[in-house]
């Protein structure tokens, strides 16, 4: 692995933080508001140079693309994690035949705790740089927020998207991609089921 400078560190610190406390990477626009950088091309050329040096890989068509390639500096004291693949109608989602295996990962990876991993299916999500095949690092909980990435699951559905509570009424979950509508849900017709809020996603390359 070729060694950065320490401009380029600052990026790639940037992106991990960025990462540990909204489960999704920075914009272009992010990483300059966090970094005072003047221009997005700035930004963009060391994203460029931290990917042909291998720390980082960059999706083509979305703005959130960006994961990281190498986390040899984060601790080793590893857990393990169920992987869930895709959820049997009626069934709970850690249930024996949704687990698709289990993974070590470092349990301090992310800045919060979490319980099991998603398998994301499809692109729903694919502006908040989240691809299908990534794993998706959930914590279960029903304390979520406007602007959260939830998993939810409506009727035998599981579903990840953003959070917005319109009314104490209405619930609309948003995908990050104009290809697909919201889902809007009145919770005084329709049953939702918070299962739990993504804090963090892994990338295999």
């Amino acid at each position: 692995m070729k060694e950065i400078t320490s401009q380029q560190q600052r990026v790639l610190d940037c992106i991990q933080i960025y990462l540990n406390k909204t489960g999704f990477p920075p914009t272009r626009a992010d990483i300059c508001k966090e970094l005072g950088f003047k221009s997005p091309n700035s930004a963009e050329t060391h994203l460029r140079a931290l990917e042909k040096k291998g720390f980082i890989s960059i999706e083509k068509g979305t703005s959130r693309g960006i994961s990281i390639t190498n986390n040899q500096e984060y601790p080793t004291n590893n857990d393990e994690y169920p992987v869930i693949g895709l959820v049997a109608a009626g069934s709970p989602t850690l249930a024996e035949e949704n687990i698709e295996k289990t993974i070590n990962c470092p349990n301090s990876f992310f800045e919060s705790n979490f319980d099991y991993f998603l398998k994301v299916k499809g692109l729903s999500m694919k502006d908040a740089g989240i691809m299908e095949d990534d794993l998706i690092a959930v914590k279960k909980t029903t304390d979520v927020k406007n602007g959260d990435i939830v998993i939810a699951r409506l009727e035998d559905e599981v579903t990840v998207k953003f959070f917005k509570r319109k009314s104490p009424k209405i619930v609309e979950l948003e995908p990050a991609n104009e290809e697909f509508e919201n889902i809007i849900i009145n919770l005084e017709q329709d049953e939702l089921h918070i299962e739990g809020k993504s804090v963090g996603l892994l990338r295999k390359n």
